[in-house]
């Protein structure tokens, strides 16, 4: 166990080696508390949810892939591991919910039938812990999205269905978020698209922005709840063509005044979506962030501190806008540890936000404006080899969790003690 004194003693070093810098490390500590990072309920069970008795995934572009021994088969278990995730992290996090999580007791409820009594378990248990609720529909695995079409269905039943589906996630969220008192992120992401090459392309699309606009009909106060539409550049069933599109989500909430959602899984391996925070930015309110990991062609790795994830918390940082941003993440991974997981990739979101906090973005600015371009080259090089983990550890100590590579013991008492006697 990492001794408090030892841990202070490397943050003190590393304070000093910092302000040679100009960067104030208590500063950039304070600031963390504008990262308020939601986790993705689905992470503890594989995405099952719980609308039937061991609910399982059927499709729908999702697959995760695994079964490591432990996961989450009842809501108790789910919000045990959510708890425990939290005990282990700095700093305050939300949940991520979707609407196959409900609490519906037994009784089968279709899912545009859903109803904010199905998620006030939830919302008493938000209570409790002092956190905010985002809430998605779920749009997949289920007999209306086996032809691999929702919203944007050419059956009308089935796109009925789904309209109503949404709309109902909506009021839910909205409740949710003024029973809360903090907004609740509402994300459309629809698994629609085509394995082969489609020639009607056009049609779809239409059909889906006339399912939007059906569904954004009704408006509820901004202080309980935010609309934002998530694309992806393909999915599992829908390599040829992806309804939903960057180009088509963008320009649908640029007029709407939506959040657009960028899923740092769902672009080229080759695109930056760092790199897309600042031009979006320009053109709406606000912006949802997905943190995740691709790797070649699947999209939700665990996230680890690499140079993509670095790279979207400096433009966020840089362009200051943290107040700006909701950073949600968005992995499944059945093959190892899942709370383990979800520890990892939280804490190396966490990590780095506060790496582009500790920047000493306006000497970088300076070197920049005059052109002095091997001077903002060897910044950005020397600033690697700060001691950024020890400012870390200090987070962590001074909000009272596992400092360094204490979380992993208190994890595998937790696999040993729970998560092992689990059918």
């Amino acid at each position: 166990m990492k001794n408090p004194k030892t841990v202070e003693q490397a943050y003190q070093i590393a304070k000093e080696a910092y302000a040679e810098f100009g960067v104030d490390t208590d500063e950039a500590i304070k600031k963390m508390e504008e990262v308020n990072i939601s986790l993705h309920c689905w992470q503890a069970d594989d995405v099952g949810g719980f609308e039937t008795p061991d609910s399982e995934l059927s499709g729908g572009g999702i697959q995760v892939t695994g079964n490591y021994p432990g996961k989450a088969r009842t809501i108790e278990q789910l919000r045990a591991d959510i708890e425990k995730v939290m005990s282990l992290l700095p700093g305050k996090q939300r949940l991520n919910l979707h609407a196959i999580y409900g609490d519906f007791q037994g009784e089968k409820v279709d899912r545009d039938q859903i109803e904010i009594k199905h998620f006030q378990s939830w919302v008493d248990w938000a209570k409790k812990l002092g956190i905010g609720i985002d809430f998605n529909p779920t749009c997949f695995s289920h007999p209306y999205a086996d032809d691999g079409f929702t919203l944007s269905s050419k059956n009308e039943k089935h796109r009925k269905f789904w309209i109503e589906h949404v709309k109902r996630t909506r009021e839910i969220a909205a409740e949710i978020g003024k029973q809360l008192g903090k907004p609740s992120v509402n994300n459309i992401w629809i698994p629609d698209g085509s394995k082969d090459i489609p020639v009607d392309r056009a049609a779809h699309r239409a059909l889906l922005k006339e399912s939007l606009d059906e569904i954004f009909k009704t408006e509820f106060p901004k202080e309980y709840l935010r609309d934002s539409l998530e694309s992806k550049l393909f999915g599992i069933g829908s390599e040829s063509m992806v309804v939903g599109s960057h180009e088509f989500y963008t320009g649908y909430a640029v007029r709407n005044n939506k959040l657009i959602c960028i899923d740092s899984g769902h672009f080229h391996p080759t695109e930056q979506i760092g790199d897309k925070v600042s031009s979006l930015l320009l053109f709406v309110d606000e912006l949802l962030l997905h943190i995740s990991r691709g790797v070649r062609w699947d999209s939700d790795h665990v996230v680890i501190f690499n140079d993509e994830v670095k790279l979207i918390a400096e433009e966020i940082v840089r362009a200051n806008a943290l107040k700006r941003i909701y950073v949600g993440l968005d992995f499944f991974d059945g093959s190892m540890n899942r709370i383990g997981a979800y520890v990892v990739g939280t804490r190396a979101t966490q990590l780095a936000f506060l790496f582009a906090l500790l920047e000493p973005t306006e000497k970088l600015r300076e070197y920049e404006e005059n052109g002095q371009y091997f001077e903002r080259l060897a910044l950005l090089e020397l600033l690697k080899t700060k001691p950024f983990g020890a400012v870390y550890d200090y987070y962590c100590l001074i909000n009272d969790v596992p400092v360094g590579e204490d979380y992993i013991t208190v994890i595998e008492n937790y696999e040993k003690e729970v998560l092992s006697k689990r059918s």
